[in-house]
C-alpha cells in the first residue's frame, strides 16, 4: 500500500468484521521508531488461525481466496527493520476477555518505510461505515498527542445524532489546540468535530 493509513484502514476494518464494539488504534513516534497498534474487543482467532494469520492464502474472506491485510502489514514493517505480532483471544476460550491486539514496528529512517499517509481520512471513513462502533485514535509525538474518542463526540451529540449524519460528516474532522502544557512537554491536541445541532447553529468544540 501506498500509505501506512491504508493499513490501519485494513486491520480496523478487520476489527469491524469481527464484531468488534471498540476499537483502539495508537500510533506511537519515538526517534527513528514508528509503532502502530490496533486493539479490538472482538470475537478473536481461535489458536490455528492465529498461528497461520500473516500467510497470504490464509482468509476468512468469501470475496476473494487470499487475505492480504497482515501479510502486506507484515511485509511494510519488515523492509524497514520492524516486526509485526498478533495477539489474540477467541471468545470459546476467554468469553469475558477476548479480542485481538496488531502491533507493528517501523524504522521511519529506512529507504523503504512507506510515509504515513492521511489519518484523518481513515478515521472519517471509519466512522462514515460504522457509526455504531466506538474508535479511540491516538497519535503520540514528541512534541504533541492527537486523539479522538467517538465515545465523547456522542455525549456530545446525544443520542438522537449519529456520527454519520451528513451534517456531521460533513463538517470534517479537524486538529483543535485545547491544552499546552508547561515548558518542554509535548502539546496536547484534540481532534474536534465541528457539530451542527439540530434547529439551532451552535457549534460544538
Amino acid at each position: 500500500m501506498k500509505e501506512l493509513s491504508l493499513n490501519l484502514l485494513d486491520i480496523a476494518e478487520n476489527s469491524v468484521k469481527a464484531g468488534a464494539t471498540l476499537i483502539r488504534m495508537t500510533l506511537r513516534e519515538a526517534g527513528n521508531v514508528l509503532t502502530m497498534t490496533v486493539e479490538d474487543n472482538g470475537c478473536g482467532m481461535k489458536p490455528d488461525f492465529l498461528r497461520s494469520v500473516t500467510d497470504p492464502f490464509c482468509t476468512t474472506r468469501r470475496t476473494r481466496k487470499v487475505g492480504l491485510g497482515l501479510p502486506l502489514l507484515r511485509l511494510a514493517a519488515e523492509q524497514t527493520g520492524g516486526s509485526l505480532t498478533v495477539e489474540s483471544r477467541h471468545r470459546d476460550a476467554f468469553p469475558d476477555g477476548h479480542g485481538t491486539c496488531v502491533t507493528a514496528c517501523f524504522h521511519t529512517d529506512h529507504i523503504d518505510c512507506t510515509p504515513l499517509g492521511d489519518t484523518v481520512s481513515t478515521l472519517w471513513t471509519l466512522i462514515q461505515g460504522s457509526p455504531e462502533i466506538d474508535f479511540v485514535f491516538l497519535h503520540e509525538t514528541p512534541e504533541r498527542v492527537v486523539r479522538l474518542d467517538t465515545r465523547e463526540l456522542r455525549l456530545e451529540l446525544g443520542a438522537d445524532i449519529p456520527l454519520n449524519t451528513p451534517a456531521v460528516l460533513d463538517s470534517g474532522l479537524s486538529p483543535r489546540a485545547v491544552r499546552t502544557a508547561g515548558c518542554g512537554q509535548p502539546r496536547q491536541v484534540t481532534l474536534s468535530l465541528f457539530l451542527e445541532r439540530k434547529h439551532t447553529d451552535e457549534i460544538i468544540s
